[in-house]
């Protein structure tokens, strides 16, 4: 990807804890093109890892995703924050930023002939490539229905401009509103499963959607999804042992490690991109033992046959697991 050093623009305070910032080259030069999901990766001072944060384009005009004179992010402040929330929310007009993109890994189907409504469904922050990709579909003329979904009201950000926008189109659905509510299994009951589903927010939000769409049989590459959070510890983790067969190392895997963080920290060089169990860049062929499957990519039947895993995010149901690595 593309190093960027971005000045802030602007600052915007969107919710007590959502703000927004734009964004532009620091030499004035022109910024790279982006599609509707695409996201940077902000280099945060003293953390290992960038920070991704989605895109946002609400205007449903191709040139400011074609040519964008300014890229502007929303950023939820977190509690607990790992560095990288408060980091962005101490930012002010004036400082500057190194980015790495845009990517995209949550890109919108192509246009087919006839298509239904495209439905989109965003929870709080996932909002952000959420707008990006009503903006895109509106500005192609494709159909789309665009639902959010809050705890109340004033926590939900962006809602006049994309109220401006999308006018009917919008669903705004908040906790705290008798009147607005819509149970998700309400929403897939009024939809089919030829229509495509985007969805963003909180990981309960996602996968209450994925496990819903599937229980009506929703064909799997109709349902897509971006999750930034990565790999966490549940309740009940337990430590296992790991085998590579091509090499002979054996590694214990405490509980509050994946298998990928074990393997980078003993000098192994695994391949990997997402550390969300999305893209099944990891994705390790299992000779021995049963998995524990944390991923979003593999296919139910994938899941139960156990003949591979995503070492970025599952874990291990046996006391040893036997990779071919």
């Amino acid at each position: 990807m593309t190093t960027l050093t971005l000045t802030v623009a602007a600052v915007q305070t969107e919710t007590p804890i959502i703000r927004s910032l734009v964004l532009t080259a620091a030499d004035g030069a022109a910024l790279p093109g982006f599609t509707a999901g695409s996201h940077l990766k902000i280099h945060i001072p003293g953390q290992k890892e960038p920070r991704c944060y989605s895109l946002i384009g609400i205007e449903p005009d191709n040139s400011l995703f074609e040519a964008p004179a300014s890229y502007r992010l929303g950023i939820r402040l977190e509690d607990p924050s790992t560095g990288g929330s408060r980091y962005m929310h101490q930012i002010k007009a004036g400082d500057t930023l190194i980015a790495e993109g845009p990517k995209n890994d949550f890109p919108l189907h192509a246009a087919q002939a006839d298509e239904p409504a495209t439905v989109l469904i965003a929870g709080g922050i996932g909002i952000t490539p959420i707008a990006s990709m009503a903006a895109a579909l509106k500005a192609q003329q494709r159909p789309y229905q665009l639902h959010y979904y809050g705890r109340s009201l004033d926590q939900m950000s962006f809602v006049d401009e994309l109220c401006g926008q999308h006018g009917a189109a919008l669903s705004i659905h908040a906790d705290d509103d008798a009147a607005t509510l819509l149970p998700l299994p309400a929403l897939l009951e009024q939809t089919d499963p030829r229509q495509h589903l985007y969805i963003c927010g909180p990981k309960g939000l996602i996968d209450a959607v994925v496990e819903q769409s599937h229980g009506k049989h929703w064909p799997h590459s109709h349902v897509h999804f971006e999750l930034f959070t990565a790999a966490a510890p549940q309740a009940g983790d337990r430590g296992f042992e790991v085998e590579l067969r091509q090499s002979g190392q054996v590694f214990h895997i405490p509980p509050d490690k994946t298998i990928l963080e074990v393997l980078e920290a003993a000098g192994c060089d695994p391949l990997f991109d997402c550390k969300r169990g999305e893209c099944g860049v990891c994705q390790a062929v299992v000779l021995e033992g049963v998995p524990d499957h944390r991923d979003y990519y593999l296919s139910d039947d994938e899941r139960a046959e156990g003949k591979v895993m995503q070492i970025c995010i599952s874990r291990s149901r046996s006391d040893r697991l036997v990779l071919d690595l």
